[in-house]
């Protein structure tokens, strides 16, 4: 294929992934909404959960890809609403742990039970999904790949191995 064409071709498909994306987002966001919970929000308690006792502040927003300013307004919301405790941490008392509540977990769960998700995704075979994984995966990693080769730092994006 002709250096032309591929690009236009790496172009559609960019396109494509970023539609793709941004209507899953909405859709997903509608669906939260029900609930009362931005997606950030999910995102931040997800990461929460993942981190589990390393959850700071600084982990939270690395993994989200925000800022710290950023993430601490909306754990400053969470904490509010009753989704997160944000706890001082005794020997640095600069540290800020973020934990989830009862409500907080609860909320994952719910989260989970989306028909949006299992109705959207439902057509794909197990092999399909495992496909689609790995080559998602893949794309993140020459993401950052690309982004630390361009810019000299790390971060950007990690790859969510499932």
């Amino acid at each position: 294929m002709e250096k032309a064409m591929l690009s236009e071709s790496n172009f559609a498909l960019w396109l494509l992934i970023g539609n793709i994306s941004h209507s899953m987002t909405l859709l997903r966001q509608r669906e939260l909404n029900e609930h009362n919970l931005p997606i950030r929000q999910l995102h931040i308690m997800v990461n929460i959960l993942a981190l589990g006792r390393k959850a700071t502040l600084a982990e939270v927003a690395k993994q989200v890809e925000r800022q710290i300013p950023v993430v601490s307004r909306q754990t400053i919301s969470m904490e509010k609403d009753g989704f997160i405790k944000r706890i001082k941490d005794k020997p640095k008392s600069n540290l800020l742990r973020l934990e989830l509540t009862e409500k907080g977990l609860n909320m994952i769960k719910v989260s989970r039970e989306s028909k949006a998700i299992d109705a959207i995704l439902s057509f794909l075979s197990e092999d399909e999904r495992q496909q689609l994984n790995s080559i998602f995966n893949r794309i993140v990693v020459n993401v950052e790949e690309y982004y630390r080769a361009k810019y000299n730092e790390t971060g950007f994006v990690q790859a969510r191995e499932k």
